[in-house]
C-alpha cells in the first residue's frame, strides 16, 4: 500500500488498514491521529514511539490475537494469515520439535500466565525453541519487557511490510 492513501483515508478506514499490525486499538487510533506522514521512516518512528508506551495490559490485549509458537493461527483474517506466514519456518513434519515447542509453551504459560511471544519471521523453529527455553529463566518483570520488545518488533515489521 502507498502512504498517501493511508494519509487521506477516513479514520475508520485508516484504522482497518493497520489493524493487522497489532490488536491494540489505542495504538491504532493514536497512529491514525498522527497522520499525515511524510515518509515510511516517519510512520515507523511514530509507530515505535507509540509502542514504547505499552504496558502489561496492552501486552495481554495484543496476545489475544497471537497463536502459540508452533501452532497455526485460526481464521481467515489478515492477522491470522500473517501469523501463519511468520511461523512457516516451524517444520510441521519435525515431531520432536513440535513436541518440544508444545512442552515449552505449556511451561511458559504456567510460569508467566500468558502465551509465549516472539518475532518468528526470520527465525527457525529451533531458534524459537532456544529463545523460549532461555526466557523461562527470566523473572516476571524481565519477561514482560522481553515480550513487549518482541511485540514491538512484530508490529513494526508488519507496519513496514504494509507500506513497503
Amino acid at each position: 500500500m502507498k502512504l498517501e492513501p493511508f494519509n487521506q483515508a477516513p479514520v475508520a478506514e485508516a484504522k482497518k488498514l493497520i489493524a493487522h499490525c497489532v490488536a491494540i486499538p489505542a495504538w491504532q487510533q493514536a497512529l491514525v491521529a498522527a497522520r499525515p506522514f511524510s515518509s515510511l521512516t516517519a510512520l515507523l518512528e511514530t509507530g515505535d514511539r507509540l509502542a514504547a508506551a505499552w504496558d502489561a495490559q496492552a501486552l495481554n490485549k495484543a496476545l489475544s490475537a497471537h497463536p502459540r509458537i508452533g501452532e497455526k493461527a485460526q481464521g481467515s483474517g489478515k492477522e491470522a494469515e500473517l501469523s501463519r506466514g511468520e511461523q512457516s519456518s516451524v517444520n510441521a513434519e519435525d515431531t520432536a520439535l513440535k513436541q518440544a515447542l508444545k512442552a515449552g509453551n505449556a511451561a511458559y504459560e504456567q510460569r508467566f500466565g500468558r502465551v509465549f511471544l516472539i518475532r518468528a519471521k526470520g527465525r527457525s523453529g529451533e531458534e524459537m525453541l532456544a529463545e523460549l527455553l532461555r526466557r523461562l529463566a527470566n523473572d516476571p518483570q524481565q519477561e514482560q519487557q522481553e515480550a513487549l520488545g518482541q511485540l514491538r518488533e512484530i508490529t513494526l515489521l508488519r507496519l513496514k511490510e504494509t507500506f513497503a
